[in-house]
């Protein structure tokens, strides 16, 4: 009988061939593998979120590629303007203690713009100043409306040479470029000036505002603005295209001081911090519920209407995104109605990307180090994102 079964058990094996191992999940990065193939992406870290929950983190690629390091979960990144809607998120902090009125002029915490002036007429020769037809507010600084260039010319060549006292200054002293609140020009020192009046109103520097009441009850321990000996070497490397278009370049981190260690480097409100995708979810679902953390709420829901709300209206171009506080928006988010308002999030100047959804109740974090791209590696994070919404979202 046992000679039978035997057998039978062959011929069956003949027919059918051996078992199939059953097929591995798809992971939400999968996608992403063929542009690091490609050498159009050196490597990346994606995480999807809930509200409450993280649902996948993955690394693909290389933190080194020269090396042949592979990309870690825990790597660390400098997310550049992510840095932003933390910034605006802190300074509602202060807006929900009655402390900071949006609509207040910026000279009511900071005398110092009480002599601002806004462009009439500049030609090579002749540069006319006028007295603004109103006064730059905290709202403006939040929204890029306040009239204030990207930078000062003080701010160069890197952001962080100076105590943010004395950058603001600089603000303070240079001509508005426009109306304020008649165009929407990206402006680092508005949200630098947001974070002076952070320092000025909270009663103790940026820095500690920060971590104090963002940073450490998030849990966010790897938000930094100074990497230490142990996480530069988590630290990924940064890219850009060779000149051919063909391949990836090592490049530093041309907007900040060397070494980024350095204690003497200042912390900058509009894009100054190194985080990991971990941490920067926290913040991503702090926002997705409402301005809560455990049991703990950090932002009233009407704080998170105005930063997720679009605030610019009327003063974008044709085919342009929104803006909210210090967070990007769709143009539907209107401020009213849900707490967090539309689809927001902000990217970062070496491609980082944070999104916060709530249609789908995702969070999506996209952490890569690129000053732009070689072939089509540009289109990865949608390829991510469209993956993450079709495995995860509601």
């Amino acid at each position: 009988m046992r000679l039978r079964l035997t057998l039978l058990g062959s011929t069956l094996l003949a027919l059918v061939g051996p078992p199939v191992a059953p097929a591995a999940e798809p992971n939400v990065s999968d996608g992403l593998l063929p542009f690091v193939e490609k050498n159009q992406l050196a490597g990346a870290v994606v995480l999807v979120a809930s509200a409450d929950k993280v649902l996948a983190t993955e690394a693909v690629g290389f933190a080194d590629r020269e090396a042949r390091v592979a990309m870690t979960t825990d790597d660390l990144f400098w997310i550049a303007s992510m840095t932003k809607p933390m910034t605006a998120a802190a300074l509602m902090m202060l807006v929900d203690e009655k402390k900071v009125a949006l609509d207040d002029p910026i000279e009511k915490y900071l005398p110092e713009f009480k002599a601002a002036t806004v462009l009439a007429y500049q030609d090579k020769d002749t540069t006319l100043l006028k007295k603004p037809a109103r006064a730059p507010t905290v709202r403006d600084c939040l929204r890029h409306t306040s009239g204030m260039p990207f930078r000062s010319a003080l701010e160069e060549p890197t952001l962080d040479r100076f105590l943010l006292r004395d950058a603001v200054r600089g603000y303070a002293l240079t001509p508005l470029q426009y109306e304020p609140g008649t165009k929407h020009v990206y402006s680092n020192a508005g949200i630098n000036t947001a974070g002076r009046i952070i320092e000025v109103v909270g009663g103790t520097n940026y820095e500690d505002f920060m971590a104090k009441r963002l940073f450490v009850p998030l849990g966010m321990t790897d938000t930094v603005w100074r990497p230490t000996a142990e996480q530069m070497k988590r630290l990924a490397k940064s890219y850009k295209p060779t000149k051919d278009g063909t391949n990836l370049e090592v490049i530093p981190v041309t907007q900040l001081a060397q070494p980024l260690t350095d204690p003497h480097r200042q912390p900058v409100p509009a894009g100054g911090l190194f985080s990991t995708a971990k941490d920067t979810a926290a913040f991503g679902q702090m926002i997705l519920r409402g301005g809560t953390h455990g049991d703990k709420r950090l932002l009233s829901e009407a704080a998170v209407r105005e930063l997720t709300g679009t605030q610019t209206y009327g003063v974008l171009g044709k085919g342009e995104g929104g803006y909210g506080l210090g967070f990007s928006t769709s143009r539907r988010a209107k401020v009213g109605g849900p707490a967090v308002a539309g689809p927001c999030g902000h990217g970062g100047a070496y491609a980082t990307h944070l999104w916060i959804n709530p249609d789908n109740k995702l969070v999506t974090v996209y952490m890569v180090q690129h000053a732009g791209f070689p072939g089509e590696g540009g289109r990865a994070r949608d390829v991510f994102e469209q993956a993450a919404a079709k495995m995860y979202g509601k």
